[in-house]
């Protein structure tokens, strides 16, 4: 079924199923897919997977401590949270692939400038403010909410194999990075990431839509038939049992997730930033370094993301982020000890640990979001999530640099990751789903049932 790319504003009904749409023969929500991967892709490789590269070459050659280094990380975690409040509610209302064509631009240009950045506040400001806006604008909130809105009863494995975008940036650009910044300076290291972002976010942009019901389509690529048949019934209770901004701030299960996953995301943020500077100091070379990042952990994430994706589809998901978070901890203090034995061996097992646990972690987060506040408001939702939970996490990477400066090692703040790791794994176990009351439920099926659902 052919799709109108002339507009993002709604051209059909919001309810599910009221225009008489058959089955297309090649749901646009796969197209969706593949624009969210390379979106994510640049969007966590830009903020977190490069700077481990860029760390040492930098902080030596501009007499900046590794603290300094990260601040703009800190700033530009603070600054997502609150960008997010606004960039979420145009999600909702169709607005993704603006957003998106608007985030390729500066992100793209706030790398490139960075390259002739002589002083560490250009550094803050470039990395700490203007980058983070544009990856904010073809991120996860983006990307993901929108796939939530598409997909329904395999939203788990979408998310899943879109989330594969992240884990790919450390596969790759790693690889690709690391001997041009080695060979040429991390000047240039920075102008080539530059040119991959645009050649990769303006196509994902084009892609990108705001919800199937704006393009005459159904979610799952359902008929409308099969809406109104009980093969419908998942879809329909989605969108029924949605939460609005306001519902959903006064359940528990929202401060629930926030908090398990603002713990969670001080693991992730710090593994995704000091892998390098953590292998180098250990006494491994940059290239070892550069392939325990790509192969032993970021490679690992993607390829189990599936796995994890279609777990979410049959197993309740916070019993799966439990989980996630578990492997995690247990790799972070295997590669304690390879560290401090320095065993390269023991050293690639931990981080493949890592990498696994890490691989669930952002997919589950998407499907729990979708799964317990339902789609038709979820924009708003997550987006008055991200300033709670990115306040867990904000200031993880800065604090464990705050800890190298002070006692030379990484040790210790990697044994508290894993620790909140832990934390996190018996937080998500005590999140109920929410339910609205039943007469708010019997009102909005009404609704639905009048439009032709």
């Amino acid at each position: 079924m052919a799709v109108d790319t002339t507009t993002e504003e709604a051209t059909g009904s919001e309810q599910p199923g009221s225009t008489g749409r058959g089955r297309p023969k090649i749901y646009y929500g796969y197209y969706l897919i593949g624009a969210a991967f390379f979106a994510q892709m640049i969007s966590a490789g830009a903020q977190t997977y490069v700077a481990g590269i860029f760390l040492v070459p930098m902080t030596e050659e501009m007499d900046w401590t590794r603290s300094d280094f990260t601040l703009a990380q800190t700033v530009g975690r603070f600054l997502t949270a609150f960008a997010g409040i606004f960039i979420g509610t145009l999600v909702d209302r169709g607005y993704a692939r603006r957003l998106m064509f608007g985030g390729a631009t500066i992100i793209g240009s706030a790398i490139l400038a960075t390259s002739f950045v002589t002083e560490l506040w250009q550094y803050i400001f470039l990395r700490g403010v203007v980058l983070v806006i544009g990856a904010a604008m073809v991120g996860n909130l983006v990307v993901n909410v929108t796939l939530s809105k598409w997909w329904v009863e395999r939203r788990g494995r979408m998310v899943g194999f879109s989330s594969m975008g992240v884990s790919a940036a450390g596969v790759f650009l790693p690889l690709i990075l690391t001997p041009i910044v080695d060979e040429f300076g991390w000047r240039m290291g920075w102008r080539v990431l530059a040119i991959i972002a645009w050649a990769l976010l303006y196509p994902a942009a084009a892609v990108m839509r705001g919800t199937p019901e704006q393009y005459g389509l159904n979610p799952d690529g359902k008929s409308d038939a099969e809406m109104a048949s009980p093969a419908g019934d998942r879809v329909r209770a989605d969108f029924a049992n949605s939460l609005t901004r306001g519902e959903a701030l006064r359940t528990p299960a929202f401060f629930l997730i926030v908090v398990a996953f603002g713990v969670s995301g001080v693991g992730l943020g710090t593994m995704l930033f000091t892998t390098i500077p953590f292998v180098t100091d250990a006494g491994f070379s940059r290239t070892f370094a550069a392939l325990t990042l790509s192969l032993c952990m970021a490679l690992p994430a993607a390829l189990v993301k599936p796995m994890w994706g279609w777990g979410m589809d049959r197993v309740q998901p916070k019993v799966l982020a439990a989980a996630s978070f578990v492997v995690a901890a247990s790799g972070t203090f295997v590669v304690v000890v390879a560290g401090q034995n320095q065993s390269g061996v023991l050293m690639a097992i931990g981080f493949v640990l890592v990498g696994a646990g890490l691989g669930g972690q952002i997919p589950i987060q998407e499907v729990i979001w979708g799964s317990y506040f339902g789609r038709r408001y979820l924009g708003a939702v997550r987006s008055v999530a991200m300033p709670f939970a990115l306040f867990f996490g904000a200031g993880g990477p800065q604090a464990v640099q705050i800890y190298f400066d002070m006692v030379g090692d990484y040790y210790g703040a990697f044994l508290i990751v894993g620790a909140l790791w832990l934390l996190a794994a018996v937080l998500v176990m005590f999140v109920k789903r929410p339910q609205l009351p039943q007469r708010i439920l019997d009102e909005r099926a009404a609704a639905a049932r009048g439009g032709g659902a």
